[in-house]
């Protein structure tokens, strides 16, 4: 939640009557991105009534809502993990049926699917199409709604998936990296319009989806091997620049002048370049030994929150 503070209680109010009688073990992790309105406080204040098994996380600044996301998934301890936005669009009684159908079909991910939107069409139902569509293009994943915060995860396959920039859009493509596509489903999900507080999505995001699709497509062909992509570029380009070489070279020894050719100054800098790609590719290589033997860096801060005992903080 960033600045949300007339849905703070409501949220939590909200996700209670939903699940106070779901049969199995749950808790409730809400994330303050940051909020300068007074969010966090009411959060905790609330908290603090309802149960410890609300744990409220209070980020140090606004991360915005992929690092925000991941701060969740790195606190949760259930072997189901739920996602969702914090302004009441979503409808918390869809959790349960979501948590069933994973379950029941041994899936890794079901996400929601807002068949019905009641978002304005130019600024949130427009750009959202647009987006499904590239990502779908790309990532050759055929979801409807992508954009629908209101996912159900298996724990342990999204615990694999680490979030950066703004890669909460692509959640499911990155889960392809680590599990089939075919353990992945929509559900459709209840949606309603804001009652309370701004929204804080518009038209610009489409143009931020375009960027990170680019990253995404690089990612999911090349990310555990980036020395073939900046390889192949660089035997490519350098092979032209040989050619070239080659040929001012057989012009060279049958006489003729190549010192003021613009070819040779081209040639000459397509090998250059060719062999800068191929380093760039041996670094590359090192550096993801380097990212998969270690511990990942955390793209958030947290204002001090404790992880509670394994056996404490549920609601039973």
């Amino acid at each position: 939640m960033y600045n949300e503070v007339e849905n703070a209680a409501p949220m939590v109010n909200a996700v209670q009557a939903a699940l106070a009688d779901y049969p199995f073990p749950w808790e409730l992790i809400v994330v303050d991105d940051g909020s300068t309105d007074g969010t966090g406080r009411a959060l905790a204040a609330h908290a603090r009534v309802v149960g410890p098994h609300v744990r409220v996380l209070q980020l140090a600044r606004n991360f915005k809502q992929t690092a925000a996301m991941q701060a969740g998934i790195d606190a949760a301890r259930g072997e189901v993990i739920v996602t969702m936005d914090g302004d009441l669009q979503n409808d918390p009684r869809d959790i349960p049926r979501m948590v069933a159908r994973l379950l029941r079909e041994d899936l890794d991910l079901v996400a929601g699917w807002r068949q019905r939107r009641q978002d304005g069409f130019l600024l949130r139902r427009l750009p959202s199409m647009i987006a499904n569509r590239l990502i779908r293009k790309v990532s050759g994943l055929n979801f409807q709604d992508l954009g629908c915060s209101l996912k159900v995860f298996r724990g342990d396959v999204l615990r694999q998936v680490r979030l950066y920039g703004e890669m909460h859009r692509f959640i499911p493509a990155w889960l392809a990296t680590v599990t089939s596509p075919s353990r992945m489903a929509e559900e459709p999900v209840r949606h309603y319009a804001r009652q309370a507080g701004v929204s804080k999505y518009g038209i610009s995001r489409t143009f931020r989806v375009m960027v990170d699709l680019l990253a995404v497509h690089f990612f999911l062909r090349f990310g555990s091997r980036p020395g073939h992509f900046f390889g192949g570029l660089g035997l490519g380009v350098g092979a032209v620049g040989l050619l070239m070489l080659t040929y001012l070279g057989v012009v060279k020894l049958l006489g003729g002048s190549i010192g003021t050719r613009p070819l040779l100054t081209l040639g000459f800098f397509l090998v250059m370049g060719g062999l800068q790609l191929l380093t760039t590719g041996v670094l590359a290589e090192l550096l993801m030994r380097v990212y998969f033997s270690g511990d990942h860096a955390r793209p958030y801060r947290l204002r001090g929150e404790e992880t509670p005992e394994p056996d404490r903080g549920w609601h039973v």
